[in-house]
């Protein structure tokens, strides 16, 4: 897996840091014009619905319709890179379509991902993120 439990933050905080370098060497003058804080809540919300549906399952292994909501998540990212092309670059950089690939049916995996966009959020508001 691309992510794991030891190297999660350092992924994220690798994926910000390299969007915001390459926004200023775009754009020297100017702040870092990235996705907004506001996009990358809404994204984490959708991330967050299928994290709380999941936590109160003992399997290890995830069933067939939280299996197909990952899917639908999965599309749902691939629009927004559509529409917007900061969430491209994100996604892009972050590898948060091969992550969610890779969750397959593990409950770990979700959760670890679940954390991850956590992590981007976090490191996205530290490093100056704007809201809109």
């Amino acid at each position: 897996m691309l992510i794991n439990e030891s190297n999660y933050v350092d992924k994220a905080d690798q994926a910000i840091r390299m969007l915001v370098k390459k926004e200023q060497e775009k754009n020297p003058r100017g702040k870092a014009n990235i996705v907004t804080t506001s996009k990358l809540r809404n994204l984490l919300a959708m991330t967050a619905d299928i994290y709380n549906q999941i936590l109160n399952v003992s399997a290890d292994t995830l069933d067939p319709d939280v299996c197909g909501r990952i899917e639908y998540l999965r599309v749902r990212f691939i629009y927004e890179c559509g529409r917007e092309p900061k969430v491209k670059a994100l996604v892009d950089e972050a590898e948060i379509l091969k992550i969610l690939k890779e969750i397959g049916k593990s409950r770990a995996n979700y959760i670890l991902f679940s954390r991850y966009m956590e992590a981007l959020v976090a490191f996205h508001r530290f490093y100056g993120g704007k809201d809109q």
